[in-house]
């Protein structure tokens, strides 16, 4: 990568940041796993006798939403817990795909010199296993095991800026969900935001990202 790339991005009328780096988020918005993630969060709370007060906490790691309807598991019980619904994760890949637009915004920033990485709430195993599915490989991959606060701690947005060697202020953030917005915000970044939600930037997808950053 050339020390000296970057790129412009405008927030809005009268405000353009420089950018130098990009941190992805990956289910959501750059891997398509959202009907696995539903599938196999549903089986395992049907199993543990829970299904009717699933709520799924995407973005975050998966221990938040075991500890959501386990409040008074001990430490212990709620890694169990967990375990066994990550190794379900892994083993179900049926149907996970890039997103739209996401081998070619890779291809955009690499051409024009711009690292990039991806952080994600994910452990390491899931994180391998659904970007192998997608065929994406990331530069730098942050997950829940690098970190010790996650989203919507702005923790692993720092990290993966650090890991790419960009100061947070001249990255973008590309996230999906609530906790990673909010991550993205309080670490300083661009948060460039997919469904509706408030950030820096609102995009409607991968190549409306790639349309707004210039050279």
């Amino acid at each position: 990568m050339r020390q000296d790339a970057r790129m412009e991005i405008r927030v809005d009328d009268n405000n353009v940041r420089t950018i130098r780096g990009v941190l992805f988020d990956m289910d959501g918005t750059i891997v398509d796993s959202g009907a696995s993630t539903v599938r196999t969060w549903t089986q395992w709370a049907e199993r543990m006798g829970v299904a009717e007060r699933l709520d799924i906490l995407h973005g975050q790691p998966a221990i938040e939403t075991v500890r959501a309807l386990f409040p008074n598991a001990t430490a212990e019980e709620l890694a169990e817990l967990c375990a066994d619904q990550t190794v379900a994760e892994r083993e179900d890949l049926d149907g996970i795909v890039a997103m739209p637009g996401a081998y070619e915004l890779f291809d955009f920033l690499e051409s024009h010199g711009i690292p990039w990485a991806v952080v994600t709430s994910a452990d390491l195993l899931l994180a391998q296993a659904r970007l192998g599915s997608a065929g994406i490989t990331p530069p730098i991959l942050v997950t829940c095991e690098d970190i010790t606060y996650g989203k919507p701690h702005p923790e692993p947005f720092l990290l993966g800026a650090s890991l790419i060697g960009i100061d947070i202020l001249e990255c973008v953030v590309v996230e999906d969900a609530p906790a990673g917005v909010q991550a993205g915000l309080a670490s300083g970044a661009v948060t460039a935001a997919l469904n509706g939600h408030a950030a820096t930037v609102a995009i409607r997808d991968l190549p409306h990202l790639q349309e707004l950053l210039t050279r």
